[in-house]
């Protein structure tokens, strides 16, 4: 089992991954499209025994078990893995190039969502593929939280970790487990996976209840708990199920919002329960915040509204705004059939300045959505209102809140640091795009979505969708490793490339 930590794990990825190459293959193969079902079969069926022979040939050895490793695997396993799944894709388009389908899986497998495709330009088993690369890349990023970053203080972690980012606890539990990274894993896998695929096929059936195609409602409900936004019709503007669709994918957004909403093992809270979790409260409050401003915009602003002064109208633009808000602020990128109804209501007219500064605060600590993070954002502000009363009160001893006073303390110097980190990466992402040729605005929204893995960005943040397609094969490149980066946060990157790492 030990073996099953560094290269062994990237092998078995590799064995998941092309397994579940079968599910579009048959697809393929039931709708009569002959050439995509070879593509899928005789590409998995090939990663299959490359993986079942290398891991043959490396079983005897002795592989080192440091928690580091299994990061660098995690880490390697981003950059090879897309290369892998875009050999299907590829053969399977026949139109593009391997780099257009290796960014495109890049885009899935980190649930960031961007797409280069038109939805009519590809099959419905092409579709599936790219759904359920988003869908197993989610899955990966339960388990690996709980598996990889958690013995690290990584990922979030960190801010409430008693030890420095990168390093293990010493004593206790946690220290018998990270002394068995394998257990670890296969505890992790044995929790969080059936859970994963229960709440996938609830949504699915729910979906199908609001008169959604099935395939349809198959890639909406992987896709919302991926959050990574993928449909093969463009969004829900097209999907049958209207209000009531949206409506069941709004509630399973929730987990995203907290890793509590299904595992225990991120709770900073003094007073225990999902009400007292900080990530709930702060997400509430702004996704209910944020359709709230918009809505009660309407009678702020002076301007002609029309007909749409009406009780239906104001329901429906209320909803468009509070359904597409959860959904930026997870980083999941669904836009609501009524957003547009919404910002007439409202009279915005950069409504992408907003959907992008919800993409930045990001969704739970060890979930699937991007960003900074709720968590981080919430001490950031208790560390801000504390320095305020400071000023009023420098003796004050300070009330008590819902997290302890390591959080509020050290916790909060962390993640400063990390927001710092963020903004920097952000900088450096955003010089290499513009020096690929990429204008100013473009090279924001890229790279605001790249980071915060908030892929629809770059069709709804803009007045006119960016075409992705048409960049630069260095832009392409530029977008496709600050997607990565955006997933394993450079925090991660920071601690791979420590000596610790390189010792046996």
């Amino acid at each position: 089992m030990r073996a099953l930590v560094t290269l062994p794990l990237l092998l078995l990825l590799v064995g998941l991954f092309s397994a579940g190459m079968i599910a579009p293959a048959w697809l393929a193969l039931v709708q009569e499209e002959y050439h995509d079902a070879r593509s899928f079969f005789y590409s998995g069926l090939s990663g299959l025994i490359l993986a079942a022979l290398i891991g043959v040939a490396v079983s005897g050895r002795r592989h080192n078990a440091h928690p580091t490793r299994q990061l660098l695997a995690l880490a390697a396993g981003y950059l090879i893995l897309p290369a892998i799944l875009a050999v299907p894709f590829h053969e399977a388009v026949r139109t593009t190039s391997f780099l257009n389908a290796y960014v495109e899986m890049v885009s899935s497998l980190t649930t960031t969502g961007a797409t280069l495709f038109a939805p009519e330009r590809l099959s419905d088993a092409e579709h599936l593929w790219r759904a359920q690369v988003g869908w197993m890349g989610g899955g990966l990023l339960w388990v690996a939280a709980a598996a990889i970053l958690a013995p690290l203080t990584l990922g979030g972690f960190e801010v409430t970790a008693a030890g420095e980012p990168g390093q293990s606890p010493t004593s206790g539990a946690a220290h018998r487990d990270i002394a068995d990274p394998a257990s670890r894993l296969s505890r992790a896998v044995g929790a969080l996976v059936p859970l994963y695929i229960g709440l996938t096929a609830a949504i699915w059936v729910l979906l199908l209840m609001t008169g959604e195609l099935p395939f349809v409602a198959l890639c909406h409900a992987m896709a919302t708990m991926s959050t990574s936004g993928i449909s093969p019709i463009g969004g829900l503007a097209e999907a049958q199920g209207g209000i009531l669709s949206e409506a069941v994918i709004l509630v399973f957004l929730g987990f995203a919002l907290s890793r509590l909403t299904f595992s225990g093992d991120t709770s900073v809270a003094r007073k225990r329960g999902f009400w007292f979790d900080p990530e709930v409260r702060l997400g509430l409050l702004i996704g209910i915040g944020v359709p709230t401003a918009l809505f009660l915009r309407h009678w702020l602003a002076s301007f002609d509204v029309g007909d749409e002064e009406n009780l239906i109208a104001g329901a429906r633009a209320f909803w468009g705004a509070l359904f597409t808000a959860f959904s930026f602020l997870t980083t999941t990128g669904f836009e609501s059939a009524d957003w547009e109804r919404a910002q007439d209501w409202s009279g915005l007219e950069t409504p992408g300045l907003v959907l992008m500064g919800l993409a930045i605060i990001g969704g739970g600590v060890a979930t699937t959505a991007g960003g900074v993070k709720l968590l981080r954002v919430y001490i950031l502000f208790l560390t801000g209102k504390r320095e305020l009363e400071l000023l009023i009160h420098p003796r004050s001893v300070g009330r008590s809140s819902l997290l302890s006073r390591r959080t509020r303390r050290e916790g909060a110097f962390i993640a400063w640091v990390f927001f710092m980190i963020f903004a920097l990466t952000l900088t450096a992402v955003m010089l290499a795009l513009s020096a690929t040729g990429l204008r100013f605005e473009p090279a924001f929204v890229v790279t605001i979505a790249a980071l915060t893995n908030a892929g629809p960005l770059v069709t709804f943040a803009t007045d006119m969708p960016i075409a992705l397609a048409q960049f630069s094969a260095e832009t392409k490149l530029v977008f496709a490793f600050a997607m990565i980066l955006g997933r394993l946060e450079v925090l991660a990157l920071a601690v791979i490339v420590t000596p610790e790492l390189w010792r046996d």
